[in-house]
């Protein structure tokens, strides 16, 4: 069992990088408001009621992880954002908008992102001892300080409860596609086949709108790639996810419906 001290808890991870802008570039975890490491001492009567999606509404982009792209291509356009080329999914066009969030639910039958869905857990990285602990939003809209609200974080005996643990395993999951992910992201930018572009839409009512600082992956660029470079992708399962960062972009035209 997980000791107090040993709580993987509040994280930045290599993917959480998103702005609350127009442009679409790294500053901080996007959603995160003022997360905290997780402490039976210090936390010991907090508790989770069930969340909608309000949390959300304003972030027209957030991470994914590689294993997500299949997923997530058919409901987002996936591109590139930052030094890193971190993976994102964009979910509208305009800033503080997320078009997949009404009335504080998430749209029906669209893909919901992990990033999304662990929220408002997060993992942390720790120095002394070197790691990760799990951490909470302390602002999150469904966390309760005090009262009988909800499910508890911890057990009256400070260990973590049903669905602490069930929050720690899925950080971990996490943050191990968040390493591969990177390593993905690194071989795209080492290949050159990342080219920078902007999404420019016109809207029905004459508006125009354009979405910034994002790079996607060249067709031409990624056909003339060396046959080395093509098996070791495959062997890897690189070319897949590519295929279906592509076929995304053509979501583009479905924003402009919200």
């Amino acid at each position: 069992m997980i000791e107090d001290s040993q709580l993987p808890v509040a994280e930045a991870d290599a993917v959480d990088t998103l702005p609350a802008q127009e442009a679409i570039g790294p500053t901080h975890p996007p959603l995160y408001r003022a997360p905290v490491m997780l402490s039976s001492r210090d936390h010991a009567h907090w508790r989770l009621l069930p969340g909608d999606a309000a949390f959300a509404a304003a972030s027209h982009a957030v991470p994914l992880v590689l294993g997500e792209f299949a997923a997530a291509a058919r409901c987002y356009p996936l591109v590139f954002v930052g030094e890193d080329a971190a993976p994102v999914a964009v979910l509208g066009l305009e800033a503080e908008h997320n078009r997949f969030v009404v009335a504080d639910r998430w749209q029906s039958g669209a893909y919901v992102p992990a990033y999304v869905r662990r929220y408002p857990f997060v993992f942390a990285r720790t120095t002394q001892p070197d790691g990760h602990a799990l951490a909470i939003d302390a602002d999150a809209a469904m966390l309760r300080t005090e009262g009988d609200e909800g499910q508890p974080l911890f057990e009256a005996d400070g260990q973590p409860s049903a669905l602490t643990r069930q929050a720690l395993q899925f950080c971990e999951a996490f943050t191990g596609e968040a390493v591969a992910t990177a390593a993905f992201s690194a071989q795209l930018l080492a290949s050159g086949v990342l080219v920078d572009r902007q999404a420019d839409v016109v809207r029905a009512d004459g508006r125009t709108s354009s979405l910034l600082g994002f790079q996607v992956v060249d067709p031409d660029r990624f056909a003339a790639l060396p046959e080395a470079t093509v098996i070791a992708w495959h062997r890897q399962g690189w070319l897949a996810p590519v295929h279906f960062h592509l076929a995304s972009l053509a979501r583009f035209n479905d924003l402009l419906s919200g």
